[in-house]
């Protein structure tokens, strides 16, 4: 063999040690998202990919309906809960890994409707009945709703408009009423209409409703995959929070 293609043969070798070895160490997770936190979510896990080589497997859904699933062996890793109850209970309950729980976002609530003009920037609309239908998640399960619900309570509003409450399964379901027309209006997480450039909104504030505190928690079945770790580690970062903050979250 000559000097030349000696040489090559030892490159190719090494750098085919090289990308085994990263094979090798790349990992994947399975991460169960609460639905408000969709796009963010989507955007992390790209940019935590291409950062690490790992891969993330996300799963959307109502943080009461994953913590059903979680609780009964369902195999995900991580879970970005909507609230501090549930990651608290998965501690509590010997689902995940104590210590490991923390506020990735404080979420916000908005009256949205696709109708502009129809929700004004005090939510005054609430009291004049000027619409059929207004959608909300479901309290038992979205923290979004509970939220909602909070804020008609406390403007005395929530028994004379339970008639009209159409109740969505997750916040993405309460979201596509509104935006399919089948309720006027209704309580969102400001996340899902950032960008949204049409209809009218009000941004509900922070003192009609308890904290939408949003936590993270390591679970057992994820306790010794380095992905999850990694993850978990990532999403405190600041280059995490850049994008949680552009999706209108508040973070610590």
């Amino acid at each position: 063999m000559s000097p030349r293609r000696s040489f090559l043969t030892v490159v190719l070798t090494g750098l085919l040690s090289l990308l085994g070895t990263a094979s090798a160490l790349a990992a994947e997770t399975r991460v169960a998202v609460a639905a408000n936190f969709t796009e963010p979510a989507r955007a992390i896990a790209a940019r935590f990919e291409a950062r690490t080589g790992h891969k993330v497997l996300l799963s959307f859904g109502s943080s009461g309906q994953f913590y059903t699933q979680i609780a009964n062996g369902a195999p995900f890793d991580v879970f970005l809960s909507a609230d501090v109850e549930r990651p608290m209970k998965a501690e509590a309950e010997g689902l995940a890994v104590v210590g490991s729980r923390f506020t990735y976002a404080t979420g916000r609530l908005v009256l949205w409707s696709r109708t502009p003009g129809l929700v004004d920037g005090r939510g005054a609309v609430l009291a004049t009945g000027r619409f059929e239908k207004l959608a909300i998640a479901d309290p038992r399960l979205a923290p979004y709703g509970q939220a909602a619900v909070e804020t008609l309570g406390k403007r005395r509003l929530y028994d004379g408009l339970k008639p009209r409450l159409v109740t969505g399964a997750s916040i993405t379901q309460t979201f596509q009423f509104v935006q399919t027309g089948a309720a006027e209006l209704g309580f969102i997480a400001l996340s899902q209409v950032i960008d949204e450039k049409g209809g009218s909104r009000w941004i509900v504030p922070a003192t009609e409703h308890s904290p939408i505190d949003q936590q993270a928690v390591l679970l057992k079945t994820g306790a010794d995959n380095a992905a999850a770790k990694a993850f978990l580690t990532f999403l405190k970062g600041s280059e995490a929070k850049g994008i949680i903050r552009r999706y209108g979250y508040e973070v610590r």
